[in-house]
């Protein structure tokens, strides 16, 4: 898997991002820019292009988080907060 990342095009500081996490998981990061950083662990096999399909759509909203949650359910992507 390739890292891959999305910027809010609208002007925004959002980020969306895959990555590896530390048991090999996949994760998605979400970062303001400003003071919230959030991580989920996606469950179950997902294709990358799915995934990059609902983060790309995602940043191009102006509400990223409710745009995120709401692409990853027209997918069924299942995903659990990571703590810490």
């Amino acid at each position: 898997m390739t890292q891959s990342g999305f910027q809010s095009p609208s002007g925004g500081f959002d980020f969306l991002g895959l990555r590896k996490g530390r048991r090999g998981d996949v994760e998605i990061v979400y970062d303001d820019g400003v003071a919230r950083r959030r991580v989920w662990r996606v469950q179950g096999a997902v294709s990358e292009s799915q995934l990059g399909e609902a983060l790309s759509r995602a940043a191009r909203e102006l509400r990223v988080l409710p745009a995120l949650y709401a692409e990853l359910k027209k997918r069924s992507i299942s995903i659990e907060a990571v703590l810490g």
